[in-house]
């Protein structure tokens, strides 16, 4: 962080030459866990959690982004019994799995520190007091603290009905960092290898924006290599775009999801027919490379 005008202010990174200045006006707590450095305090955005400087998520927007990163392949799934989400320290994710109507969710988090810090401060996601029932896995929620990459070994033989990875943005392709590996190719093959039949592989893979879409565009040209079908699905509120894939070819996804989303158990407060239809195309600079 650093002080100007008498206030904290944090600087994320937003590209090559390019910061955005987050004002904290009260810090919650701050800290190096094992894997990264994690503030989470008081912007003009609400309770807000930073990983490297990263805004990950506000209490303002986050309900924007997680449904815009799960609703999608809630609507492409076959079916949606079983879920596995890896990252996603805040909980949200797992609960509107549940919501949807799964009834396993297996949610893997390599950084524990973080996700406890997550409970304890911010007013969405997991509470301190239901963490110890949700790694005993008491209910439909397991929470696991591992290497999402390891956790794929103990797939259900069944496989999983959607495979949800939300992490922070991958950094340049010889970056350093441990996250950097769940964005490569060979463990997108390996996160297909652990789907039932019908079943979605969804990432958030980067930012639309022109300055700003590198990460993007190799997302999408990953999940093109991978799967049959790739349905790409650009938040109109906020500024991430996600991915969704499915082994088997589906010819009209988004047609799909609009058939699928009035017979869903969880019903989107941020998403409805006009979304689908909307946001569904890839911007110009992804679908006309080169």
């Amino acid at each position: 962080m650093i002080e100007l005008d008498g206030h904290r202010w944090i600087q994320e990174p937003m590209g090559a030459d390019l910061q955005r200045l987050w004002r904290i006006d009260e810090v919650l707590w701050e800290g190096d866990t094992a894997f990264q450095h994690v503030v989470i305090g008081r912007t003009g955005q609400g309770i807000s959690l930073f990983c490297d400087d990263d805004r990950q998520s506000t209490e303002f927007s986050q309900l924007v982004y997680h449904e815009a990163m799960l609703v999608p392949g809630f609507l492409l799934a076959a079916n949606l019994d079983r879920v596995l989400i890896i990252g996603s320290s805040e909980g949200v994710a797992s609960r509107l799995a549940v919501a949807a109507g799964a009834t396993r969710v297996d949610h893997v988090d390599i950084d524990e520190e973080c996700v406890r810090r997550c409970a304890e401060h911010l007013p969405y996601g997991y509470s301190t007091e239901e963490l110890p029932a949700l790694e005993r896995g008491d209910g439909p929620i397991r929470l696991h603290f591992g290497d999402g990459v390891e956790f794929l070994d103990q797939a259900p033989p069944e496989g999983y009905d959607l495979v949800v990875v939300d992490l922070p943005d991958e950094r340049a392709e010889d970056a350093d960092g441990q996250h950097n590996r769940l964005y490569g190719l060979e463990f997108l093959q390996r996160c297909q290898t652990v789907l039932a039949p019908g079943g979605v592989v969804a990432f958030q893979a980067g930012c639309p924006t022109v300055w700003r879409n590198e990460t993007l565009i190799r997302a999408y040209n990953r999940f093109r290599s991978v799967f049959e079908s790739v349905t790409y699905f650009g938040s109109d509120e906020h500024e991430w775009a996600f991915l969704f894939g499915r082994s088997e070819p589906v010819d009209d996804p988004t047609n799909l999801m609009l058939e699928t989303l009035p017979n869903c158990k969880y019903q989107p407060k941020t998403i409805d027919d006009a979304s689908l239809i909307g946001c569904t195309v890839p911007p110009y600079s992804v679908r006309n490379q080169g």
